[in-house]
């Protein structure tokens, strides 16, 4: 097996990648002299594009407007608008506007900054984000949360291919044809994953403008209708929402890798994410609030604000055709998932069959039931541990002297008791609405050690520290076992 190789001069980690070529992780350029003279080569163009197999050497062309425009993109999602109800209460009840827009703000940074630093870990590596937990946990092990995520992105693949039928009957003042939207919307999206780096281009050229003027359009449509006192109500449950905010933002760590492993520099793979998904989101939040009380307060009446302004039907068309960026980031992260299992198959083969899977899945699913959206969540409160734990081993443990990321890294079952112990923790203080059983189970848990959440206690938040200080206290025992 391969050994971790000794830390450099300048103490930034180094990673020996699926590839088995070791990476300075904070080198300039990130790409090395290698990768950039083949993209400079005459005539060797098809090194642009993501590598078709795992063990090679990714490309490394994205800039800070690359990144900008991708998680710019990401960030405003028609879900957002749709879901800002959850943000401020039941029937927009609770909180107040100026405690919503708080909330959305400061959940939203707290857990981009999560996703920034998972994307600065896939830049300075150069793998994709499950191909990273074999540095982590070793490469069998790291095989466990591969398959959760795999779940995870063809479940919201559905989803998302949904939401856009959803949204082209709207827009189309239809209630049939849901066929159609979904056959186009599956065929848009598999057509971009087959060529990743070129759609991120796509998206940053064209389509981040146009989304950036629907979104002022909006805006200013709305906000020209009145917007009620911001004052107006209270601050109860507003850790509960920021939690939500962080919950939201955290979704996209187990992505992030797969898209910055092709940056030029870890500098502008975090603080493009970090910037176009936090101005993004916020963004989308509130207009999302915007429409929901001028709605009455109604969720399923969010889309009837767009539509009752002037043209309103042709920038929700934009909004509309945008989402089929979320739909490519589910189905090209499922290939890079499936990747790590399977690290010899083209990706093209994977990103078409995934496609293809998520179209049926659509055309035979006519809306996602609570059970499903339960079980989502309850695979989504596995990742803010994971990313605790990742994070603690990268930068203060065995990731310093240098993870092996070969086919044949040792497992590293010392790192499962963290990660369990914070995806336990999460659920203690927010059981997940499953199934009535799990939720029973923590209930009862809750009863037997006379706990009560209050307002400051934020699952997200206590899910990362623990698992983090945990981390960190058995960073000793592994440095140890590295050794040996």
């Amino acid at each position: 097996m391969p050994s971790a190789s000794p830390s450099s001069s300048s103490g930034a980690p180094e990673s020996t990648g699926p590839s088995g070529a070791a990476e300075r992780s904070g080198s300039a350029d990130p790409s090395g002299p290698t990768a950039t003279a083949l993209l400079e080569r005459p005539g060797r163009t098809e090194h642009i594009e993501a590598p078709l197999v795992l063990d090679t050497e990714p490309p490394r062309t994205l800039r800070f407007r690359d990144h900008f425009a991708l998680w710019m993109n990401l960030g405003v999602s028609l879900i957002g608008f749709s879901t800002a109800a959850t943000v401020l209460g039941a029937r927009g009840s609770e909180l107040s506007l100026a405690a919503a827009v708080t909330a959305i703000t400061v959940g939203t940074a707290v857990g981009t900054a999560m996703l920034g630093v998972a994307a600065l870990i896939g830049a300075r590596t150069g793998a994709p984000a499950m191909a990273n937990l074999r540095g982590l946990f070793g490469t069998r092990l790291s095989y466990l949360p591969t398959v959760l995520n795999i779940v995870q992105c063809v479940g919201w693949g559905v989803f998302e291919l949904l939401t856009i039928s959803a949204g082209a009957q709207t827009v189309a003042h239809t209630t049939g044809y849901r066929w159609l939207f979904v056959l186009l919307a599956g065929a848009l999206t598999t057509a971009l994953t087959i060529w990743p780096l070129g759609s991120i281009a796509v998206l940053r050229r064209f389509v981040a403008g146009a989304v950036a003027v629907a979104m002022v359009y909006f805006t200013v449509q709305l906000g020209r209708q009145g917007v009620p006192d911001p004052g107006a109500g209270n601050w109860h449950g507003f850790l509960g929402a920021t939690d939500a905010m962080i919950a939201v933002s955290v979704s996209f760590v187990p992505l992030a890798a797969d898209y910055t492993r092709h940056s030029r520099t870890p500098r502008s793979a975090f603080w493009g994410s970090f910037s176009g998904y936090t101005i993004a989101q916020v963004w989308c939040y509130v207009l999302g609030l915007m429409a929901l009380l001028q709605s009455d307060g109604d969720p399923n009446r969010i889309f009837d604000s767009f539509l009752g302004v002037w043209a309103g039907w042709l920038f929700l068309l934009v909004l509309v055709l945008r989402e089929t960026d979320q739909s490519f980031a589910n189905v090209y992260s499922t290939a890079m998932s499936v990747q790590n299992l399977l690290p010899k198959v083209d990706r093209r083969v994977l990103s078409g069959a995934i496609g293809v899977l998520i179209t049926v899945l659509a055309l035979q699913i006519d809306e996602f039931t609570d059970t499903y959206y339960g079980f989502l969540g309850l695979i989504g409160s596995v990742f803010v541990p994971l990313l605790a734990v990742l994070v603690v081993d990268y930068f203060l443990g065995a990731g310093r002297r240098g993870w092996n990321l070969s086919a044949d890294a040792p497992s590293r079952w010392l790192m499962l008791l963290p990660w369990a112990l914070g995806f336990a923790v999460y659920q203690f203080i927010a059981p997940t609405k499953v199934a009535g059983w799990w939720t029973d189970l923590w209930t009862s848990a809750q009863e037997a050690l006379h706990f009560t959440p209050q307002e400051w206690t934020s699952a997200s938040l206590f899910a990362f520290l623990v698992p983090a200080l945990v981390t960190w206290a058995l960073t000793p025992l592994g440095r140890r076992a590295a050794r040996s």
